[in-house]
């Protein structure tokens, strides 16, 4: 009964220990890793684009991370990370993308397909308007009308 304990626990020892992930790498310096999440936080996921670099944990999020944390170990300013990265995978890669002929449909596409919505909604609405208005009536169709409620009434 003993044995069959023991082998018991060191089952469940060992399947907590084959479920266990690699942690994610961090940098030796606490001032490398801190530069390395702000570049980061700068820039867009390219695989899930809707979350930054910092946060995702995709893979190629991850490769590049390492690259920032290689370039800042190499001495390179942020600048010059954010450009390399931007000279690699275009202005998209950035959150806040600088504004400039290439990039004027980032910024203002948002502005424009909200000029364009309330456009149709006001062509809709007066196209509405006007078919549920009331047709004029004629005077010999009023006169029928006028007939036949007065032959109701009687």
């Amino acid at each position: 009964m003993k044995l069959r304990s023991l082998l018991v626990c060191c089952a469940l020892m060992f399947t907590g220990a084959a479920m266990a992930k690699e942690a994610a790498p961090m940098a030796a310096d606490v001032e490398v890793e801190k530069r390395m999440v702000a570049i980061s936080e700068e820039l867009r996921c390219l695989v899930c684009q809707n979350e930054s670099l910092a946060g995702s944990h995709a893979e190629l999020a991850q490769d590049l991370r390492r690259e920032i944390r290689k370039m800042i170990g190499e001495g390179k300013t942020d600048k010059e990370i954010l450009d390399f990265m931007v000279a690699r995978y275009g202005d998209f890669v950035r959150y806040r993308p600088p504004m400039k002929p290439t990039t004027w449909l980032l910024w203002g596409g948002p502005f424009l397909l909200m000029a364009g919505g309330i456009a149709a909604l006001i062509a809709f609405l007066r196209r509405r308007a006007k078919e549920a208005a009331a047709p004029e009536l004629s005077e010999e169709e009023h006169r029928r009308a006028a007939a036949l409620l007065d032959q109701s009434n009687s």
